[in-house]
């Protein structure tokens, strides 16, 4: 058996051409009254879950909503979430998650670009949404949560669909075709495009993750709806489908979030419980409480678990399986994971929105190697490639730096409304996703760059990552980026953005970058670094460089 390969699970799996409406019909069939979504003192099981999605499909119908139709989903997330998201798309409409922290005119760009014509929000949010209904296409909007009175026109969410039958949708469409998300990219380097994402590409997507994760094969039961055989032993993948716990701060308008936090749980039965902000403690306390078998989400949690004194004492032996991804995790962090959850695999994964969500992943089962500073090897049928950033589609030879280019049955059909940009990235199958990694002996694939985030000081290439691993593991930082500031003269200059790790407040910034500048060549440099308070970051936990470089 290679390092890569997880012992009795094959490498190609065979996709059940069913919609994703099947995951949620398939998990209701197979864990019926286990709880699926806990938040506060409320929660779903897998069974409810299925019948409000019903409701909520047949309510859409009703108004004339379903295949062509776009509904946005404008929520944090909440017990309401699951239920429009499954009830679209077992109407047939698609899917368009908006962030409810987006400004108003980046949420009147993405409903307006998207075309959609129902919108749910809460209460919250629903004043943001109604202010720019005007530049939109929006004619149903539907409030969750209310406070105070509903906007004008507004229905509360639940009322509108408590009337309507609970039987499954009698709706038809080509999964292959049929858009079920169309996801908008996280703008950390520039304007947000809507991603177009077929029923096939989510179920296949989720079915990959959900494979990998836990030594499982797809297959359809009595009803054809999809579901899991796991095939892999208890001693490779001790959580077994239908027994996970976990709590989950990722959002659900996040690539990730939506496939890996929702669809995946759902598929293999796990118990997710809600939390509405990163408060540490309490995440521990109820880790501890719950005896939560996975741990997921993007760095900045586990840098603020770390911070914690609670991460120390807390009872976590009962964490089998640590997954990180949306942005790079730094080695010095893993390390520290793995020192203090030596029962847990700690396994980073890499994707990205153009992908449906994953692309590779460290082996999750228990005897794979995990290699610090990678983030694993492809999944199942997907393929990766390095070419010359420069431009080129024949691949380097191996432990060569270029650009990450994948191929597989998750990668999109392309950018809504924009097939110019859509040929520039997706050649022969191939999407170049604009990543700068390395592919070694083993297939095992790193990171070290954005492309728009490589830097050329006097012709050398720069790669931030590089510096920004060398400032994370100096003890008083906690987290810390680096862009580039133009110059004329040499092109562009590293500069770092640091906040501080708690019990350094000395630390100055000319020893920091001393420190970090005697670990480098001359041309990789720090020429600046500014402490600050905070980084700006996206919902998804993704650090918004451009607006660094706007501050430079």
């Amino acid at each position: 058996m290679s390092i890569t390969s997880p012992p009795g699970l094959p490498r190609s799996l065979h996709y059940p051409e069913v919609p994703v409406g099947s995951i949620l019909a398939g998990s209701a069939a197979r864990y019926g009254g286990r709880t699926a979504f806990r938040q506060g003192g409320a929660q779903l099981s897998h069974e409810q879950l299925w019948r409000s999605a019903c409701r909520f499909a047949n309510a859409l119908g009703a108004h004339g909503v379903g295949p062509g139709d776009v509904v946005a989903i404008h929520l944090p997330n909440c017990l309401s979430y699951p239920i429009a998201y499954y009830g679209t798309l077992l109407a047939g409409a698609t899917c368009t998650p908006a962030n409810p922290l987006l400004p108003p005119d980046d949420l009147a760009a993405q409903l307006s670009d998207s075309g959609a014509v129902v919108a749910v929000t809460c209460g919250a949010a629903s004043g943001l949404l109604t202010s720019v209904l005007d530049r939109t296409e929006v004619r149903v909007v539907l409030v969750a949560n209310p406070i105070g009175e509903l906007p004008p026109g507004a229905v509360e969410f639940s009322a509108f669909y408590r009337e309507a039958n609970d039987h499954r949708p009698d709706v038809t469409f080509d999964v292959r075709e049929t858009v079920a998300h169309l996801a908008y990219t996280g703008g950390t380097t520039g304007r947000s495009k809507g991603v177009r994402l077929p029923h096939h590409h989510v179920v296949v997507n989720t079915v990959q993750y959900s494979s990998w994760s836990h030594g499982a094969v797809p297959a359809l039961n009595a009803d054809g709806d999809l579901v899991l055989d796991q095939v892999g032993a208890a001693e490779e993948w001790p959580v077994r489908l239908g027994t996970g716990v976990t709590i989950n701060l990722t959002p659900w308008f996040h690539a990730m979030g939506i496939i890996a936090a929702l669809n995946a749980a759902v598929l293999t039965g796990y118990s997710v419980v809600l939390h509405d902000r990163l408060d540490p403690a309490a995440y521990l306390a109820d880790a501890e409480r719950l005896r939560v078998t996975m741990m997921g989400g993007a760095p900045a949690l586990f840098a603020a678990l770390l911070a914690a004194p609670d991460f120390q004492t807390r009872d976590l032996t009962s964490v089998r399986l640590v997954t990180s991804g949306a942005a790079p995790l730094p080695v010095s962090t893993l390390k520290t994971l793995r020192e203090r959850l030596p029962h847990a695999v700690v396994a980073e994964g890499y994707g990205l929105t153009e992908v449906t969500m994953g692309a590779a992943a460290a082996p999750a089962f228990r005897s794979g190697v995990r290699k610090p500073g990678t983030v694993g090897v492809p999944l199942a049928d997907t393929e990766v490639k390095i070419v010359a950033a420069e431009g080129g589609e024949e691949p380097l030879p191996t432990g060569s730096r270029g650009e990450v280019c994948l191929r597989g049955p998750q990668v999109m059909a392309g950018y809504h409304n924009r097939p110019e940009e859509t040929a520039d990235v997706l050649r022969d199958g191939w999407l170049h996703t604009g990543d700068i990694g390395t592919l070694d002996e083993d297939g095992y694939l790193s990171l070290v760059d954005r492309k728009k985030d490589l830097l050329l000081y006097k012709g050398y290439n720069v790669y931030p990552r590089e510096l920004e691993e060398l400032l994370a593991a100096q003890p008083a930082v906690a987290v810390a980026a680096v862009v580039g500031r133009p110059d004329e003269a040499v092109g562009e200059l590293p500069v770092a953005f640091v906040v501080r790790a708690a019990g350094h407040a000395d630390a100055t910034e000319a020893d920091l970058m001393a420190t970090v500048n005697g670990l480098v060549l001359p041309y990789k440099r720090l020429r600046e670094l500014h402490f600050v308070e905070k980084l700006p970051v996206s919902g998804a936990g993704k650090i918004l460089k451009r607006k660094l470089r706007e501050q430079l």
